[in-house]
């Protein structure tokens, strides 16, 4: 676990244990928070597993309802938030010594890193060649994940983030 904090509002590591002793979640509502992690993981492991791709680890963010329970937030099993491994692949790249191919943001970390910036401070511009990358890859994964091809959405996106709200009855 992680919490936001500090001088700089990085994610800040948190044992089990301090996630009640600090007084962030009373034990009942951690308790919900890690079986759902788990279970949303495990899910996200068999379909990655039918893809041939390996659910390396990922992070999710929970927060709570008006009435308290716990719901989960933010993206799930994607690229930004999670590391995925080819796993056909993985035990000979393994065996000699290789990174295992990937479909994840690390390259994108690494192309910073050589600059310098390791998140602090003034970021970067991005090259246009690894936005390109960066968007071939995510949809690639996709494709992997879904079985289906990638088809941008409408842009701007407030008209279709509208509809689907009201899809859900969340808005009228």
């Amino acid at each position: 676990p992680t919490t936001k904090g500090g001088a700089t509002g990085h994610d800040e590591r948190l044992t089990c244990g301090e996630v009640v002793e600090k007084g962030l979640l009373n034990t009942q509502t951690w308790d919900q928070v890690q079986a759902a992690a788990l279970a949303v993981f495990k899910c996200g492991q068999e379909l990655a597993r039918k893809a041939g791709i390996i659910l390396v680890d990922t992070k999710y963010e929970f927060g709570c309802a008006a009435d308290g329970s716990v719901v989960l937030i933010d993206e799930v099993h994607t690229p930004d938030s999670s590391r995925f491994w080819k796993a056909d692949t993985y035990e000979a790249r393994f065996a000699a010594g290789e990174d295992p191919e990937n479909f994840d943001k690390e390259f994108v970390r690494l192309a910073y890193a050589e600059k310098g910036y390791r998140g602090d401070g003034e970021i970067p511009s991005m090259p246009e060649d690894l936005w390109v990358s960066a968007s071939e890859r995510y949809i690639q994964i996709y494709e992997m994940l879904t079985g289906t091809n990638f088809v941008p959405g409408a842009y701007p996106i407030q008209e279709r983030l509208l509809e689907n709200l009201r899809q859900r009855g969340l808005i009228e």
